[in-house]
């Protein structure tokens, strides 16, 4: 009987051993058949994952993960797949991350400035690069802004990988008139009627965003006038680094429109470097918002294109502060959203995430990409808001 049991135990630890090594036999002189794409160069930031970089297999993979593309240099690609002979294969391969994109500049062709003005020629330039968050950006060619005369120039940027994009321009510099004072005689004949926008988008929710600019408002007024929804700035930044700021007609404006039961939704305008900064911001919106009915996005709103050199960010270090920004309002079971003209939508975010707000003046926008509101117009004219302009915007469900 004793005999019987340590035969017993000793096949109980004897078979997985022997099934092991059979295993570990099989799958060394296992037949592995992959083929990769020819080109295993891939472009930082790229949306692929391992299917997409093989040609062919001879089974089945396991495990189609997401590849991270945020670093440039060489990475290693790792997965499983089960074999024509039902075998797990681990298999890897290398592939190579590269930054081939150039800066994007501004595609200015031709200046005129008067003799004297003063004028800061690099400020003129927007400059920014998709990976490099400090590309170099300069203007080639002698010029005299205190001279009258034409001077043909070029403004250059390129990245730390070389990548770089020229635009080719002209300043003339002339005479101011004698006659001419500072005083503009431009004047704004344009305007765009809500009830219009309502007639013609008669099929989805039309409504306004508003703020301080449009001073005092007749919340019934414009609730009489079809508005269906408002967003409200809660406030904005003085400037880069500075303090946060409560829009002066912010609570004027929530309680007004809570009152009249009308749907509201918040935007900020931000000023954000850093992803710290944008997590401190979004703490400080949930603080001012959170006693009032808020039944529409809060909405990241980033537009200091102007002065973009300064802020020393790639595209995708932005699109990380609205993520930052998006995701810490969204803890507090809030929806969120990304605002943006279709140009900067088209060339700078990069891949964002969130629900998209365009601003895009037109009668019909030619914009591609997915966007939930549709700011049609900075021009708008509504019963209730007597002294200024208003944003009209289409909701999209």
């Amino acid at each position: 009987m004793k005999k019987i049991i340590i035969s017993t135990i000793f096949l109980i630890i004897l078979i997985p051993i022997i099934y092991t090594l059979y295993m570990n036999y099989r799958i060394k002189h296992a037949i592995i058949k992959v083929e990769t794409i020819d080109d295993l160069n891939i472009e930082v930031y790229s949306e692929i994952k391992t299917k997409d970089l093989i040609k062919s297999i001879n089974g089945k993979i396991i495990n189609n993960k997401k590849i991270n593309t945020e670093k440039l240099g060489k990475k290693e690609v790792t997965f499983k797949y089960i074999n024509e002979e039902n075998l797990k294969i681990d298999y890897s391969f290398d592939i190579n991350i590269v930054d081939t994109t150039p800066p994007i500049i501004s595609n200015h062709k031709k200046f005129t400035f008067y003799k004297e003005s003063n004028v800061d020629l690099e400020s003129k330039f927007f400059c920014g690069d998709n990976y490099d968050d400090k590309p170099n950006c300069e203007i080639i060619g002698e010029y005299n802004l205190d001279e009258i005369g034409k001077y043909d120039l070029t403004y250059k940027a390129t990245d730390k990988e070389g990548n770089e994009t020229v635009n080719n321009f002209t300043v003339n510099i002339i005479e101011r008139p004698k006659n001419t004072t500072n005083k503009s005689t431009k004047t704004n004949t344009k305007n765009t009627l809500f009830s219009e926008i309502k007639e013609k988008y008669n099929n989805y929710k039309v409504g306004i965003d508003i703020s301080h600019h449009q001073g005092d408002i007749d919340y019934k007024k414009i609730k009489e006038a079809g508005v269906d929804f408002v967003f409200i700035r809660v406030g904005s930044q003085k400037g880069k680094n500075g303090e946060y700021y409560l829009d002066s007609k912010f609570k004027e404006n929530i309680k007004g429109l809570n009152q009249e039961k009308i749907p509201v939704g918040i935007y900020f305008f931000s000023y954000a470097d850093n992803n710290k900064e944008a997590l401190k911001q979004a703490k400080w919106v949930i603080k001012q918002i959170k006693d009032y009915k808020i039944s529409l996005p809060v909405v990241f709103d980033w537009e200091n294109w102007t002065k973009y050199k300064e802020y020393n960010l790639s595209f995708y270090h932005l699109t990380q502060i609205a993520t930052t920004f998006t995701d810490e309002i969204e803890k507090h079971g809030y929806e969120t959203m990304l605002y943006s003209s279709k140009y900067y939508l088209e060339n700078i975010w990069q891949n964002p995430k969130q629900d998209i707000w365009l601003a895009h003046y037109t009668n019909k926008t030619d914009y591609k990409g997915k966007y939930k509101v549709w700011q049609i117009c900075d021009d708008g004219k509504i019963d209730g808001i007597n002294d200024n302009y208003v944003d009209i915007d289409i909701l999209y469900e």
